[in-house]
């Protein structure tokens, strides 16, 4: 019983530590219960150790991403519990690999493993087609700017190891005490948390007082049309949608208006805009009569476009198959249009999984058929591009990133739109699948963290809210509510440089790849310890 009430402990300070309602310093001690648990375990040499850390952490796991994630069952019940029930058993795993080790070498060595080891695992939700980064552990301080000003060098990463550090450090004093009941150890790791908690806070806050926002600006303004997704957006014309938007717009835009950004795929009327029309289609030739009237605007759509394929020789792994002569590519894109000749399109590459990409289709599709897991929206294979793509802003020097959706939540890809030239961020995204509920404001949370790391201003329009603008300090400076209809307008600091984060990424991660493969390689042939 007194295991399973760590586990609940645990559990619940990691949800209770999350955005948009928590408190994140409880994260600091959330994974102390559990690591008693497994020291427990060890000491009392029960059988099936590893099966019943694994059922204990599942435990606290499953009440940590149900809390924090539940929002997901708004969209699909299915995919909500594939989500929740997976990413906890994951996680539980990391600890069964902890335990192994930590049977074999010194308490140090093992709790390093630990961190290590979590940290490769964050940075895998980054990268596998199954990705789910959204329980990081440094997302969490998100509400939090002034005391993270320091992510613009460690990106998120940097705060998952202040978390752990912590978290050790009471782990030991836990340790250390039930041998000698000595008082001083606790008051020990009392100050030494004082310390490692309180100093990177002050010199956060240092940073964020006497960081000064670039002089130079351009004019934003971002559209709130607020269509509902499950009844009107794909059964409303794009011209009616077109006319919702400009009526939205034209009372904020001014001949000095330099951006104009709508949500994710606004005009997807039936199966979107065709690719190779889109010069010749009426959706163009409205959105290039608008910005005719505006002599700076620059014009961020959000499409679904598609392209046919009748020959089986043209496909992508991403096409959907309708019969033996058609294969359709889908598209999640922003264009840009001014009244420039030309235009520039993007297409979406983090997808969400499930809904707009069939992970590890060659493995899984024999097994399982077309299905996919519906997480929400319309669920069809979209095809991506590889490289981040900027949009050069008419009559500036400066370039703006159209960032899709899910895209906003990973760090190290968002930058990769700044070393493309980027000097302003404009996340395009539809979080009404979810309803009222914690997930949108999460998300809007998330784009905090983008900022800092990679000191950009942030232009960010939502089909339902929350529309924003964010500082390059993580400052949310304007809002529209949920489930409102109308547009923002600000003026937007122009940030040219490049942070630490940006240059060299997700370092803390790659380091700590080495750091869990050189201690695994030490320890893995040594007898365990008594």
């Amino acid at each position: 019983m007194k295991r399973f009430l760590l586990a609940l402990t645990s559990g619940f300070l990691l949800a209770l530590s999350w955005p948009t309602y928590g408190i994140p310093v409880l994260l600091f001690f959330a994974f102390v219960p559990l690591l008693i648990v497994n020291q427990q375990l060890i000491q009392q040499q029960v059988p099936y150790k590893g099966w019943k850390l694994f059922g204990y952490s599942y435990l606290s796991f499953v009440i940590w991403n149900y809390i924090t994630t539940n929002w997901l069952q708004y969209a699909d019940i299915f995919g909500a519990a594939f989500a929740i029930l997976v990413n906890s058993a994951l996680m539980a795993l990391v600890w069964v690999f902890y335990q192994k080790l930590a049977v074999r070498t010194s308490l140090n060595k093992a709790l390093w493993f630990l961190i290590a080891l979590w940290i490769c695992f964050e940075k895998l939700h980054l990268g596998w087609e199954f990705s789910w980064p959204w329980l990081n552990l440094g997302n969490a301080f998100a509400d939090y700017p002034k005391w993270i000003q320091w992510y613009e060098f460690t990106g998120t990463f940097g705060g998952t190891l202040w978390v752990w550090i912590v978290n050790a450090l009471w782990f030991k004093a836990y340790i250390n005490y039930t041998e000698t009941k000595t008082k001083a150890i606790i008051t020990s790791a009392s100050i030494w948390t004082v310390i490692i908690v309180s100093v990177p806070i002050l010199l956060s806050v240092w940073r964020y007082y006497t960081y000064e926002l670039p002089t130079e600006t351009i004019e934003a303004v971002v559209l709130q049309p607020n269509i509902d997704p499950y009844h009107e957006k794909y059964n409303t014309t794009n011209d009616r949608v077109e006319t919702l938007l400009e009526s939205l717009a034209v009372p904020q835009l001014t001949e000095q208006t330099n951006v104009l950004v709508t949500p994710e795929t606004v005009l997807a009327e039936s199966y979107g805009v065709d690719l190779t029309k889109f010069e010749r289609s009426p959706e163009y030739f409205r959105a290039k009569q608008f910005v005719y009237k505006y002599p700076n605007l620059n014009y961020l759509l959000g499409f679904q476009f598609y392209q046919k394929h009748s020959s089986e020789a043209t496909i992508l792994p991403t096409s959907n198959k309708y019969n033996d002569h058609l294969w359709i590519d889908y598209f999640n894109s922003a264009a840009h249009i001014s009244n420039n000749s030309n235009y520039d399109v993007y297409h979406k590459s983090k997808l969400v999984v499930g809904v707009e990409n069939f992970p590890y289709q060659s493995v899984l599709k024999p097994i399982i058929g077309d299905a996919m897991l519906d997480l929400g929206g319309t669920v069809a294979m979209k095809t991506t591009q590889e490289e981040r793509s900027v949009f050069q802003l008419k009559n500036t020097p400066y370039s703006i990133a159209p960032i899709i959706c899910y895209e906003s939540v990973y760090g190290e890809f968002v930058t990769g739109y700044v070393r493309a030239g980027a000097h302003v961020l404009a996340i395009m995204t539809n979080d009404a699948w979810w309803g009222n509920t914690q997930g949108h404001k999460q998300h809007l949370s998330y784009a905090r963290l983008r900022a800092i790391e990679t000191r950009r201003s942030i232009a960010r329009s939502a089909n339902t809210g929350i529309s924003a603008f964010l500082t390059p300090k993580g400052d949310v400076v304007a809002t529209l509510a949920y489930d409102t209809q109308g547009a923002l307008k600000a003026q937007l600091p122009v940030h040219s440089g490049q942070t630490f984060y940006v240059s060299y990424g997700d370092f803390i991660a790659r380091i700590s790849m080495f750091l869990a493969l050189g201690l695994f390689v030490i320890t893995f042939f040594r007898r365990p310890r008594r």
